[in-house]
């Protein structure tokens, strides 16, 4: 069958009823409306484009799902590969209470024992008694971040820092500039300005803040 013609056999007419309501019609054809011979070819016509659309967005939505969840299988791994790790780091040899915050350097004796240290191998030098593993920082949710992430993992905290904060100032009755630091008569930039206004304020301050001298 040629796509392009509608079938007009998928069209699903109302059954006439010669007594509606049980009152006999004396003529159901002259009480029906008299319908032009290419109504029913306009009729199979708008059922198929329904029946395109339909399938266009039912495909379009799959197509979402199966990429959540390769997403989500993505961080089902990552958080696997962050708890083993995790794991292998607290049960590593250390003469030291962990503190979180702390960079720990990860190394292995000849006889394969892991052990943390606070001391790097730059400190150490080319007198480095045992293989250098890796740096990891601790934090305090007892998880162990690799040197190479610890500045993503600050900018994150930030944000989340950053919007908590700002939802304290609510419950609290703070106005919005309050909240951003802003002088009074600002004027509220809209959409994404908005939002990178509220992230970088605290950032724009403790930059300035950093550059004044702490002795003046």
């Amino acid at each position: 069958m040629n796509p392009a013609i509608p079938d007009y056999k998928q069209v699903a007419l109302v059954e006439a009823n010669s007594k509606p309501l049980g009152v006999q019609l004396v003529s159901s054809r002259k009480v029906n409306k008299a319908s032009a011979a290419t109504d029913l070819v306009a009729l199979a016509q708008c059922v198929q484009k329904a029946d395109e659309f339909t399938k266009a967005n039912c495909g379009s939505k799959l197509t979402i799902i199966a990429d959540q969840i390769r997403y989500l299988q993505e961080q089902a791994r990552k958080v696997l590969e962050d708890a083993k790790r995790n794991a292998s780091l607290h049960h590593a040899a250390c003469n030291l209470v962990k503190r979180p915050g702390t960079m720990y350097y990860l190394y292995e004796r000849d006889s394969g024992q892991g052990y943390l240290s606070i001391v790097s191998p730059e400190e150490w030098g080319a007198s480095c008694p045992h293989e250098f593993l890796g740096a990891y920082r601790l934090e305090y949710d007892q998880s162990w971040t690799p040197i190479m992430e610890t500045d993503k993992r600050d900018a994150e905290n930030q944000v989340i820092d950053k919007i908590y904060s700002a939802q304290q100032a609510i419950t609290a009755g703070a106005t919005t500039q309050e909240i951003l630091g802003l002088k009074p008569g600002f004027k509220q930039p809209g959409g994404a300005q908005r939002l990178e206004v509220l992230f970088t304020a605290d950032t724009t301050s403790s930059s300035r803040d950093s550059d004044k001298d702490p002795q003046s």
